[in-house]
């Protein structure tokens, strides 16, 4: 085998590395060495290895050094300390967050980015949750579509939020579950409205009225609305004149532009008077052909 004879390009990464400077306040991302209950070495890729100590790591109290680090993870971190007393440059990761934590966070809020977070406790009027190893507040009214009244059985739950108030300034992160679930809700009424068939007959119950229609809930959780001038074919100034809150009505399906549901009562009324005509003209003539077929027969029956 031919010898490999080393060059200056086999330590280049080490000659760049010997001549770079790093100083206090530096955000460097490392990779982790080995991890014990203390703290984690670290190789920053300089002539001294790297050390965050536990209680550097996160905020969040439930944070563990040895079930949520590795080796072979990559962090960042802020540098401290050059030397630790020991050779070793000390970092926090936790002052990294106070930096690259709030500006993950304020292009979250922007991008309207959807993040999990575990709820760790309960307080006052809501509950708090990290993010990006930051401390966050969602509000009770933020928890559910619904009204919640204990916060507190949100406790370990995994939530989907939304960012809504990042201020590094003032330490203030809220974030919201409900915008989310909002979002989802409302992907699957549209998917519900994509489902139904235009000219289909649904039946359902008048919610409320105003001056030009009536909603009516069809069931799973949709309304559409018949426009006043759908209702019936006399005209009529307002929906009150003709139909109630709390009645059932039955009613043929227009469109659904837009995720709207547009109903018609009328047409259905049109229809049923257009099946009656045709049913008086089959009659009609049913009734001349048994005429004309009689006469037939008794003409048959005559020998001349």
């Amino acid at each position: 085998m031919e010898e490999h004879i080393e060059t200056m390009d086999d330590y280049k990464a080490e000659l760049e590395a010997s001549f770079r400077r790093i100083r206090e306040g530096d955000i460097l991302t490392a990779t982790v060495i080995a991890v014990s209950e203390e703290e984690a070495s670290l190789d920053l890729k300089y002539y001294a290895p790297g050390i965050i100590k536990a209680a550097d790591l996160s905020d969040d109290p439930d944070y563990s050094i040895m079930q949520d680090l590795h080796p072979g993870d990559e962090i960042q971190a802020a540098v401290i300390c050059l030397d630790d007393g020991d050779g070793n440059i000390l970092l926090s990761k936790k002052e990294a967050n106070q930096t690259l934590g709030w500006d993950r966070l304020k292009d979250a809020m922007q991008n309207e980015t959807i993040l999990t977070v575990r709820v760790k406790e309960a307080v006052n009027a809501g509950v708090i949750a990290y993010a990006e190893g930051l401390r966050g507040f969602i509000p009770a009214s933020q928890l559910s579509l619904d009204y919640v009244e204990d916060p507190s059985s949100y406790v370990g739950k995994d939530l989907q939020v939304r960012v809504i108030t990042a201020d590094a300034g003032k330490e203030k992160l809220v974030l919201s579950a409900k915008s989310v679930l909002k979002q989802l809700a409302q992907e699957e009424r549209n998917h519900r409205i994509s489902m139904l068939v235009p000219g289909s007959v649904v039946e359902g119950t008048v919610e409320s009225l105003t001056n030009y229609g009536a909603f009516v809930n069809i069931g799973d959780g949709l309304t559409g609305l018949v426009h006043v001038s759908q209702i019936c074919e006399r005209r009529i100034r307002k929906p009150s004149e003709v139909l109630k809150t709390g009645q059932t009505v039955r009613a043929k399906i227009l469109n659904t532009n837009d995720n709207r549901i547009s109903l018609s009562i009328r047409a259905l009324e049109e229809s049923s008077e257009a099946d009656h005509e045709e049913s008086a003209q089959a009659m009609e003539y049913h009734s001349n052909e048994s005429a004309s077929t009689s006469l037939g027969d008794l003409l048959a029956k005559l020998k001349l």
